[in-house]
């Protein structure tokens, strides 16, 4: 069967690409210190060492719009081109070309739809800076072939929070249930508090810090009773109104497992926003389960 080798959940803040590549007076201040924290997150992926990365991520109305709005997509390609023009054209973003593994994808769809999910899939999904951010903090290389698992957060009407922690909690089952040997990596992003085009959308940090801490608590802790008691729909609309990504940080609480603390930990205020990132390891390195010998 295959291994969850590692469960990472993190923003993606698509500034980052720039930020980190620019010199002399084009350097933001605060580069150094992210790129510092983003080199550290990187090991910990590295020292999972994963075959395939499954990864969670949401469309911004790029390819998916409201004439044809999937709740939860599964990519299913040989191949994925990312970025779009805007993102390139904004935040400097490179064009990438990833592999796609095609036969886990096609084991999530029909196991997926077989637990009651009606996924959509894609055969020709490019992807945004959800799916590629993380990996140029992750994966710069882009060695590793991806199944992207693409989520609602932004068009209304939205799956309800305990829907995300539910499929999160059924992609960790199906991943290790797959006959295959592969050390599988389940990757996903979201957002914190988070305001776009509103009167909160820069400052030092996230328009809301409190729910940014609490958030962190949460999902540092794995503490699911807490965050599907505090968060609904209508109540992530008050930290932010872009923060439903936080739902996708949900789903990864659900990959990760009730209770289960996170083995990594950091964050960043950044300018409008806060940077997270968080890594379980549900095995050891050398691929035996926690408290066995290896």
């Amino acid at each position: 069967m295959a291994t969850v080798a590692a469960v990472i959940a993190s923003t993606h803040h698509p500034f980052f690409y720039r930020a980190s590549t620019s010199t002399g007076a084009d350097r933001p201040p605060f580069a150094d210190e992210w790129v510092a924290k983003i080199e550290a997150f990187r090991e910990t992926l590295d020292r999972a060492r994963p075959d395939v990365l499954v990864m969670v991520g949401s469309d911004h109305f790029h390819q998916i719009w409201l004439d044809n709005m999937p709740q939860f997509l599964v990519g299913k390609a040989p191949y994925y081109d990312g970025n779009f023009y805007n993102e390139e054209r904004e935040f400097g973003l490179p064009r990438m070309r990833m592999l796609g593994h095609e036969e886990l994808s096609a084991y999530l769809l029909r196991e997926g739809i077989d637990r009651g999910f009606d996924l959509a899939f894609s055969n020709e999904l490019r992807v945004d800076h959800s799916i590629t951010c993380p990996l140029i903090t992750l994966r710069p290389n882009t060695d590793l072939p991806i199944v992207p698992v693409y989520t609602n957060i932004f068009a209304p009407p939205m799956p309800r929070p305990k829907r995300f922690v539910q499929l999160g909690q059924a992609i960790r089952e199906m991943v290790e249930q797959w006959p295959g040997n592969e050390r599988v990596a389940i990757i996903g992003t979201g957002h914190l508090s988070l305001e776009l085009g509103g009167p909160r959308q820069f400052g030092p940090h996230g328009p809301d810090p409190e729910f940014d801490r609490k958030a962190v608590e949460w999902i540092a802790s794995g503490d699911l009773d807490s965050a599907l008691a505090q968060v609904s729909l209508d109540s992530l609309w008050e930290p932010g109104n872009a923060t439903h990504g936080f739902m996708d940080f949900m789903l990864m609480m659900g990959v990760a497992g009730a209770n289960v603390k996170a083995d990594y930990v950091d964050s960043l205020d950044l300018f409008h926003t806060m940077e997270a990132y968080f890594t379980w390891y549900p095995h050891d390195v050398a691929g035996s389960p926690k408290g066995t010998a290896a």
